[in-house]
């Protein structure tokens, strides 16, 4: 199914979710450890705009890559583009990496994940979206 006409939704969901701790990954594309942050299923009959992402570096500062996958198992995916890559999260402070003014849509069968920087610290990471059907 395609994605909805935004104009004329039915309804609009709004959601935050967290991850703490975040993984980390040593393969391409985060096959390995990546933590799925959004994800919106084939024929799930809605879009997803992301409307704020922050990331918080817990004890040491880290990296974070925060990824689009055009696949929600994240293996194969054909046009994985970077959206942060290895974005330097400060000491026990936060990084906006997704905001009102850079807000994202996800279509059917793509996703949003993420990974840290190896031996590096520790993120969490809040996210809140709307779920447009």
């Amino acid at each position: 199914m395609a994605a909805p006409n935004i104009v004329n939704v039915a309804t609009i969901t709004g959601v935050t979710t967290y991850h703490a701790g975040i993984a980390i990954t040593t393969g391409g594309r985060g096959e390995l450890g990546i933590t799925t942050i959004v994800s919106n299923p084939a024929s799930s009959g809605r879009v997803i705009k992301v409307n704020s992402l922050v990331a918080c570096g817990i004890a040491n500062t880290t990296g974070l890559t925060l990824q689009y996958f055009d696949d929600v198992s994240h293996v194969g995916a054909a046009s994985t583009v970077s959206i942060a890559m290895t974005a330097q999260v400060p000491v026990f402070s936060s990084l906006v990496v997704i905001s009102k003014e850079n807000s994202i849509y996800l279509e059917e069968n793509s996703c949003l994940g993420a990974f840290a920087e190896p031996s590096k610290g520790r993120l969490d990471i809040i996210c809140s979206f709307e779920e447009i059907s």
